[in-house]
């Protein structure tokens, strides 16, 4: 017995530095420059603001709590937590001794009568973690069951994001359905103007068919945007996970967000995106993964103790006993299940320095978009107000035979993708704006969740 606790002292003595080190973030990670020669505030960004509070449009404000609450895989994700937590209790449990009771009773027929006999063994089991294998098992439990809570936000941020892209699209798709639905009853009014032209000799028939040819053109279009809002309701049902509908909305003329486009330090980043920090979670599993191959390959050592109550009159029998088993036959395959882990590890551990590296491009990548949809906005306006003075101009001088049809035709067509593309224009700064305030961790909410149905334990537990 003595050489057995001079053995554990001794083994838990050579590997404690290691194997019950708790994890701590690699010094060799930096966070400098995450978002390239970009101006950084330092104050609190625009991730900090509750999605309630950025997105003030009250039909999107439903929708999001309608696909948080019904989205499908949020509720995975609430089962998932549901998981972590009981796999974190199974490890708490590993601590406890187990016990065991095998009651016996048999009868035996002799010449003299039946003879009795019974037993009631009762066993325990308890294995002293020197090597930090319950410890690391447990910290494990808790770095999955946080990782699947992180999981989660992410989940939850890029369903606000998602939800907030389509609800825009669709009023994307209402505004150019709005223009080319009035344009094409403008060019309807050109062709019955140009037959009465015609009929004055001003004109000519092939300026008719020309003009007939566009407004068929115009109102083909009409299809494929109309087809393209069916496409997009379809899609925004399925993340709110209903059926398809038409949604109530409101217009994108009346978009507005009032947050300054600060995007704070990347440390900010770090404490905000959870997917950033779900894959540092991923890298602390790993580590305690390693650590659990690194103690497979000590010792484990055991206590059991066993009384049992026989016979008539009863009669109490005890006996204990300390096992040490140190692997032999299966050290070769603990060493390379070692060697696996920390390979692992460091993969984690790139993975953890690319979420990085990604999550700046994708914060650098949005506010350059914001800005690009900015900066176009009164190019555009003042790109449409020539062309409705051109429009206008060509009209009268057209009228007094100044100027050709062609010239009236490429100026009106000039205008109608003009005004598409300056809706197209602004759908593209909110969405930068959407991107912008996902790419730098907003849009996470506890207050709504999902929440799977709660283990009996759990439930005898809040009760106490």
């Amino acid at each position: 017995m003595k050489k057995i606790v001079l053995m554990a002292s001794l083994v838990m003595m050579l590997t404690s530095c290691s194997i019950y080190k708790k994890y701590s973030r690699p010094e060799d990670i930096k966070t400098d420059n995450l978002y390239g020669n970009i101006e950084k505030a330092d104050t609190t960004t625009i991730a900090d603001v509750s999605w309630r509070d950025f997105f003030t449009d009250k039909h999107l404000q439903g929708y999001i709590e309608q696909g948080l609450k019904n989205n499908i895989d949020m509720r995975i994700t609430a089962e998932h937590i549901s998981q972590a937590e009981l796999s974190l209790q199974s490890a708490k449990l590993a601590f406890i001794p187990s016990f065991g009771f095998e009651p016996q009773y048999s009868i035996g027929l002799t010449n003299s009568g039946a003879s009795h006999a019974y037993t009631l063994p009762i066993k325990a089991s308890w294995e002293i973690d020197i090597m930090a294998r319950n410890i690391n098992a447990k910290r494990r439990a808790e770095a999955t069951l946080e990782y699947n809570r992180l999981y989660r936000r992410s989940v939850q941020t890029a369903l606000v994001a998602a939800i907030a892209n389509n609800y825009y699209t669709l009023l994307m798709l209402d505004a150019q359905l709005r223009v080319s639905r009035s344009t094409s009853a403008s060019w309807k009014e050109n062709v019955r103007t140009m037959k009465a032209m015609k009929e004055a000799g001003m004109t000519n028939a092939a300026s008719i068919s020309q003009t007939e040819a566009n407004s068929c053109s115009i109102d083909a279009s009409l299809y494929d945007l109309e087809y393209k809002l069916v496409q997009a309701q379809n899609a925004f049902a399925l993340l709110l996970n209903v059926t398809p509908q038409d949604f109530p909305r409101g217009e994108l003329n009346g978009v507005d967000f009032k947050q300054e486009l600060l995007i704070g330090v990347p440390a900010q980043l770090l404490s905000r995106r959870p997917d950033v920090q779900q894959a540092e979670y991923n890298l602390k599993l790993a580590f305690y993964n390693t650590n659990i191959a690194h103690a497979n390959l000590y010792p484990s050592l055991t206590l059991t103790g066993e009384g049992a109550l026989k016979g008539f009159p009863a009669t109490w029998a005890f006996s204990f006993a300390a096992k040490l088993v140190q692997p032999i036959f299966q050290a070769g395959r603990n060493r390379a299940n070692y060697k696996i882990a920390q390979s692992q590890q460091r993969e984690a551990m790139l993975e953890f320095e690319h979420k990085l590296l990604e999550a700046g491009n994708e914060v650098n990548t949005a506010l350059a978009q914001c800005r690009a949809a900015r900066s176009k906005t009164n190019l555009r306006i003042r790109q449409i107000e020539t062309l409705e003075s051109a429009v206008y101009s060509t009209r009268q001088l057209m009228s007094h035979s100044e100027a050709t049809y062609l010239e009236v035709l490429t100026a009106q067509q000039s205008l109608l993708s003009a005004r598409l593309q300056q809706i197209a224009d602004r759908f593209e700064g909110i969405q930068g704006v959407i991107n912008l305030y996902r790419a730098l961790g907003g849009g996470v909410d506890t207050s709504v969740e999902p929440a799977p149905e709660k283990n009996p334990i759990f439930k005898r537990k809040a009760k106490n």
